[in-house]
């Protein structure tokens, strides 16, 4: 087994965006490994955006390494370009024409096309669709019918090479979970290990620039029960106010858990307002103003000298766990998540008195 290194996989990812954008403004990140770029203002023409394909391969092999190499797609859509990167791989540069759709792409799988996944795959079977020919074959309105809802003619438009954008994100969570060690997979440990949580999800909350109006507990046990609740609030992204809404949340547990051995958990912020929707306490607002300036504080200290430097008690002996994690659509930022494991070192021989100097 091999211990993974997130940071440094993010730093290789920052290299390669760099690298991209010295060719070709980079439009879209997609994922860690995935970046899409427009094409239409300089480089429509095809002979443009091959050679400017090729720089790109040679800026990442010389520059950031040889042993990266990348499949690029280039196609009149994003949806296309994506699936002209999986068609020539590990090193392929495919070009998909307006004339070259779909005829080129009969032979592919229907999971192939981002979107289709099994259950999709399984619905559009349903339906007597189970071939890209038939898939193409299908009226905007069929498709519509299948998706049940507007996303079915945007996969219309999109199959046949139209430049359909994708709505923009939103955000619904902040989530945070961890697998507990076997010695936080006590009462104590596993509390201490939910406030760890639940600061970095504050943390992460403020700077998306977000409120929470409810907070979600969940805890997992080695004998296969579970338990979760969730308590609604005023919007917050205060984390006193959280704390003290996962201590009321841990009090209302059933009693007959509290002998079980707890193996997973985790936080979920959620009914998530953006800052200019948010109306501020106008009976609380001084208050309101003092914790804000004692989280810009705090926040600026994690970023500074890495996450963990300063702490509520509550995740006193618990910094050290739920390290950073590279989701499939997320890629975090080192700053506000990485732990330096010497930091929880030195901490662990403190006395906890509330604070990490």
């Amino acid at each position: 087994m091999v211990e993974q290194r997130p940071a440094l996989y993010i730093g290789y990812h920052r290299r390669l965006v760099a690298e991209i954008e010295s060719c070709i403004h980079v439009t879209n990140i997609k994922s860690i490994d995935e970046v899409e770029c427009d094409l239409t203002a300089t480089f429509a023409p095809r002979e443009k955006a091959v050679a400017v394909a090729r720089q790109i391969k040679e800026r990442v092999a010389r520059r950031v390494g040889p042993c990266l190499t990348s499949s690029i797609g280039i196609a009149p859509n994003w949806l296309l370009a994506k699936l002209a990167t999986d068609m020539e791989k590990p090193d392929g540069l495919v070009v998909l024409d307006d004339e070259d759709i779909p005829q080129k792409l009969l032979a592919l799988d229907m999971t192939d096309f981002c979107g289709i996944g099994p259950r999709m795959d399984t619905r559009l079977r349903a339906h007597g669709i189970d071939t890209v020919a038939r898939l193409y074959g299908a009226t905007k309105a069929t498709l519509r019918g299948i998706w049940g809802g507007v996303e079915g003619e945007r996969m219309f438009g999109r199959l046949r090479g139209e430049n359909i954008a994708l709505p923009p994100p939103t955000h619904k969570t902040v989530g945070k979970s961890h697998v507990l060690p076997p010695d936080k997979r006590t009462e104590a440990g596993s509390l201490g290990v939910l406030h760890r949580l639940l600061q970095m999800a504050a943390m992460r909350l403020r700077s998306m620039g977000h409120y929470a109006g409810g907070l979600s507990v969940l805890v997992g046990y080695a004998d296969g029960a579970s338990w979760g609740d969730e308590l609604r609030l005023t919007e917050t992204q205060d984390t006193l106010t959280l704390t003290g809404a996962l201590n009321q949340l841990w009090a209302r547990r059933p009693p007959g858990l509290r002998q079980r051995k707890p193996l997973q958990v985790g936080v979920v912020l959620n009914r998530l307002l953006p800052m200019n929707a948010h109306t501020p306490d106008l009976f609380a607002h001084e208050q309101e103003n003092a914790r804000e300036r004692l989280h810009h504080a705090m926040d600026t200290l994690n970023q500074t000298f890495g996450n963990g430097s300063v702490f509520y008690g509550g995740a006193f002996g618990a910094t050290a766990n739920a390290p950073m994690r590279i989701a499939f659509t997320r890629i975090p930022t080192p700053e506000l998540e990485e732990i330096d494991p010497r930091r929880e070192r030195r901490v662990r021989g403190k006395t906890p008195d509330g604070f990490n100097h």
